[in-house]
């Protein structure tokens, strides 16, 4: 029996939405997406100049192969339901197509890092309202809406924190944990789709949102811990989604993909 080959990383032809993609790790993703042959869309909330930007950056970088755009940019806040269905549809319209992959990469996290006895309330439900609720309404719309038949991708970025376990993170922690645990369910109940779902779970990557609030001794400390003696960089952590959402990953479902250096707690 011949074994079927797929060309590596190949994601031509394919509709990518990557949520919290004007920055940090979605950003990276987005472009790689891109790289690989994807169309992509470009979610933010805030930064619309960075988004655009990030447009800016793959559409020249693809115009030699066609005057067609392969990114546009769309606001959505993915913690609101209506928002999320439009996202999908403007994927749709733009593109001509059926969404075929969705990486759900916003989220929050509070940079005062207070004990779970310290965490205010309100920050708590914010945190859960972006981090976990978001990652429900876009798989929830997923599930519904992407390709089915082979090539359909749900790919949520969680934490290694889920696993360090780090005082001070508890709602972020959480947040993040209650996302892996669904992900496992909705592999399963997109038996027969040819839809899978994943998590990656990153560690300490050299970002915006990893930088807020920490001293540089608090840095140092965790460079300290990692065996390569560096932070991770966004470059480490898009690949794995890369592979995860071509043909070849297609054997991974229902797993949390932890790309972190071997990062020790």
């Amino acid at each position: 029996m011949a074994v079927p080959f797929y060309p590596p990383y190949s994601l031509a032809g394919r509709v990518a939405i990557v949520t919290g993609s004007s920055r940090g790790i979605g950003r990276a993703i987005a472009i790689h997406l891109a790289e690989l042959g994807a169309k992509v869309v470009i979610n933010y909330t805030t930064r619309s100049t960075d988004a655009d930007q990030v447009a800016a950056e793959i559409n020249s970088s693809a115009s030699a192969n066609g005057p067609e755009p392969v990114a546009f940019v769309f606001r959505a806040d993915i913690s609101d339901s209506s928002q999320v269905e439009s996202l999908f549809d403007a994927a749709e319209k733009a593109f001509n197509s059926q969404v075929h992959i969705l990486v759900n990469s916003a989220g929050i996290v509070d940079p005062n890092y207070p004990t779970i006895a310290n965490t205010p309330i309100e920050d708590f439900d914010r945190i859960f309202r972006v981090n976990t609720r978001g990652s429900f309404l876009c798989c929830k719309e997923a599930a519904k809406r992407l390709k089915r038949g082979g090539g359909g991708r749900i790919i949520l970025l969680t934490s290694s924190l889920t696993e360090a376990l780090i005082l001070g993170q508890g709602a972020y922690t959480a947040s993040k944990a209650a996302v892996e645990t669904m992900v496992k369910i909705l592999a399963k109940e997109l038996k027969g789709s040819g839809i899978t779902a994943n998590c990656v779970s990153p560690g300490p990557v050299a970002t915006e949102m990893f930088f807020s609030g920490k001293s540089e001794e608090t840095v140092r400390s965790i460079i300290e811990r990692s065996p390569f003696g560096r932070l991770g960089e966004t470059r480490d952590i898009a690949p794995v989604v890369g592979f995860l959402a071509s043909d070849g990953g297609e054997w991974i479902n229902g797993q949390v993909i932890v790309a972190n250096g071997a990062f020790l707690k």
